[in-house]
């Protein structure tokens, strides 16, 4: 197997900087301080996967210079995990045909009242084109590729991780049931959400995260879908055990 995972974003539902904050972080020149909606694109063995299409779906695309899919896994329906799925219009045109979009009922159902004019029986010309997927926490295929989803909570939504070959992607989360950490255990590569230093209703806090590190310990692990209030990346990264890493958009790792 070879592969890799490019960082589309980073960041929060609001992305950093935040729009009207004068904090240090989002006044920051640091090209790793300025963050994207959260997604990953993976690639293995010639498979394009992306994990997520928020708001920024088309400018990470346009930077990362990627112009056809394989699928589009969908963690959960918040609005910065799938609010940029109407872009898929571009990659309909380059391939001639829908993009197949893979996630949970209730989240295809959000899909599709987001996006109602894409299902309508006449659709206006133009309009993006999605193959809905509906998936379980049954291992499935993507084009050869095998995908065991992960549950895990966002305060009370449930919501999926992703295992694809020694990755692990979760996002948005601030809890995992044990038994969901057993099967996740001595993983290749994690990533993980770290929102910020202070405990949240919705996210793991730093310490959190870490601390699940520890219990999968993986490899290697990087946060993401970090806010301006975690601090510079320059600072959080020094403070990091070893082995784990503080994710910034286009940041781009061998998948092992």
């Amino acid at each position: 197997m070879t592969g890799k995972l490019i960082f589309q974003g980073t960041g929060t539902s609001q992305g950093v900087p935040v729009i009207g904050c004068q904090c240090k972080v989002c006044q920051s020149l640091d090209e790793r301080d300025k963050r994207l909606r959260t997604s990953g694109f993976v690639e293995i063995d010639g498979k394009k996967i992306l994990i997520d299409a928020g708001p920024d779906f088309r400018q990470q695309l346009l930077r990362t210079n990627i112009s056809a899919l394989d699928g589009i896994l969908i963690t959960h329906a918040h609005k910065d995990h799938i609010g940029g799925l109407d872009d898929v219009r571009a990659l309909n045109y380059c391939s001639g045909k829908p993009v197949d979009v893979y996630g949970e009922n209730r989240v295809l159902k959000a899909i599709r009242n987001e996006f109602a004019y894409a299902f309508a029986p006449n659709p206006y010309p133009g309009v993006p084109a999605m193959q809905l997927h509906e998936i379980s926490l049954e291992t499935f295929e993507l084009n050869g590729i095998e995908i065991k989803p992960i549950r895990a909570m966002h305060h009370k939504l449930p919501v999926l991780g992703f295992c694809i070959a020694g990755l692990v992607y979760i996002t948005d989360a601030n809890s995992i049931a044990s038994e969901e950490i057993a099967r996740i255990k001595g993983c290749d590569t994690l990533v993980l959400n770290a929102l910020q230093r202070e405990i949240h209703i919705s996210h793991f806090s730093l310490k959190q995260a870490l601390d699940v590190v520890a219990e999968v310990a993986p490899r290697v692990a990087y946060l993401t879908h970090i806010s301006h209030r975690m601090g510079l990346h320059a600072m959080v990264e020094k403070e990091l055990p070893e082995g784990v890493g503080l994710a910034y958009d286009g940041l781009e790792i061998e998948l092992k």
